[in-house]
């Protein structure tokens, strides 16, 4: 008899609902992931994605694992105690597990510490010996080569949402607010050009994403990769950082291969914010420039914006929203500050005693302010971003950016339409 694994993506209420609400959902690609190095003569899979799923307590599993980001964490543990509970043994691991090992671990009966291509394999042939053991770390750098095709099959999920590919993996910065360096081991990597490809062959979907961090980080590995991507006839988006995106020949190479926007952190138009965040590489005096070629080469940009940096005021979500239009901004993916734990932002706040809450399910940077910011009380931050939201996604707020932009204005209104029917939702 093959032994019973369940493979669970949660999403607690909070997140769930939020999320609901919004007109683009693509699913995790960890799941489906990790599901690709199981042998299937030996385990029998059960693929869960909380988001469109209920999870199956009532079915016996001999193996639960379960991927844990911050937000999620609390949530996690209590679906751990209650399978542990009739018998299963449960696996922790993903970012917040990473960051925190000691707390995940005394929720659980093994935890994986770190990127799992390598460790992920050992803890299955592990358990089947009856031999696993209670904590798995990476400690070498895993290599990205001849990785197994994620498992989209046994997801119960909208195959339109199921587009997702990854070709490289990390960051080549050092933003203060963000995990990757804590998470990944610290070296930016490229998976082989023909197998991403042939995953991207084999996606149902004519739209897909790249779930990558910096997609344009090796220029060398894009053009390659979207020379090949072209005759498809896909269409995609990835991210990237708004350096990279000054550069003709990547945006030209983008165009022709499908590219539909480009997910680009602004996260501010303070100069001085984005110097305290370590967030340099972002030069304000660009940001003109820069997406007016985005958009000469028919490409949109979805911006990342984020509030509560020291330097933030009651004035900056009116002067960002005002900024947003006169440049053209095709859309917004807008968030809280959250400090997220071991990032330089989560420290300074921590040893100045300025955190307000330890609650982790509130560190989603959508619903929740868990700090004290320095410009305003936390009531103030919190309705300045819902006010840029729902002021950004406004009909006269489309008109105006639809006027400097002029970019797939079918394709804009659609993903504008999909936003403020989310927020009257």
């Amino acid at each position: 008899m093959r032994t019973k694994i369940l493979l669970l993506q949660p999403e607690n209420k909070k997140i769930k609902r939020f999320r609901r609400k919004q007109f683009n959902n693509f699913v995790q690609i960890t799941m489906p992931y990790l599901a690709g190095f199981i042998d299937e003569s030996k385990y029998q899979i059960t693929l869960v994605d909380e988001y469109s799923q209920r999870i199956p307590f009532h079915r016996k599993f001999d193996v639960v694992a379960i991927t844990v980001n911050t937000p999620n964490a609390y949530h996690c543990y209590n679906i751990a105690e209650r399978f542990r509970k009739s018998g299963a043994k449960v696996v922790l691991g993903g970012p917040h597990v990473t960051l925190l090992p000691e707390e995940a671990g005394g929720h659980c009966d093994t935890i994986m510490i770190g990127e799992a291509e390598e460790t992920w394999p050992r803890f299955l042939a592990d358990f089947l010996e009856g031999r696993e053991q209670p904590v798995y770390r990476s400690e070498g750098i895993p290599d990205l080569r001849n990785l197994p095709l994620p498992r989209w099959d046994l997801l119960k999920r909208n195959p339109l949402m199921k587009g997702a590919v990854f070709a490289t993996r990390g960051c080549p910065y050092r933003c203060a607010y963000c995990n990757l360096k804590q998470i990944y081991h610290n070296r930016f990597r490229t998976r082989p050009v023909g197998e991403v490809m042939h995953e991207v062959s084999l996606l149902r979907s004519r739209f897909f994403v790249f779930w990558d961090d910096n997609f344009f980080a090796d220029k060398a590995h894009a053009l390659e990769l979207m020379e090949q991507i072209k005759p498809l006839g896909r269409k995609w988006a990835a991210q990237a950082t708004l350096a990279d995106c000054n550069d003709d020949e990547l945006l030209k190479k983008a165009k022709e291969a499908g590219c539909l926007y480009l997910f680009v952190g602004l996260e501010s138009f303070s100069p001085a914010a984005l110097r305290g965040v370590n967030k340099g590489i972002n030069r304000v005096n660009a940001y003109r420039e820069i997406i007016s070629k985005l958009h000469s080469h028919g490409i949109m940009i979805q911006a990342g914006i984020v509030f509560g940096f020291d330097e933030d005021t009651p004035d900056t979500f009116r002067d960002t929203l005002q900024a947003c239009e006169e440049l053209g901004i095709d859309g917004v993916t807008v968030s809280l500050l959250t400090p997220l734990p071991h990032t330089p932002v989560y420290t300074d706040m921590k040893e100045s005693g300025r955190l307000t809450s330890m609650d982790w399910s509130l560190y989603n940077g959508k619903t929740d302010v868990v700090f004290q910011p320095r410009n305003m009380t936390p009531e103030e931050l919190y309705q300045g971003y819902a006010e840029f939201r729902r002021r950004f996604y406004s009909l006269r707020s489309f008109i105006r950016r639809m006027r400097v932009s002029r970019t797939h204005i079918l394709y804009n209104f659609i993903i504008n339409l999909g936003y403020r029917l989310a927020l009257k939702r």
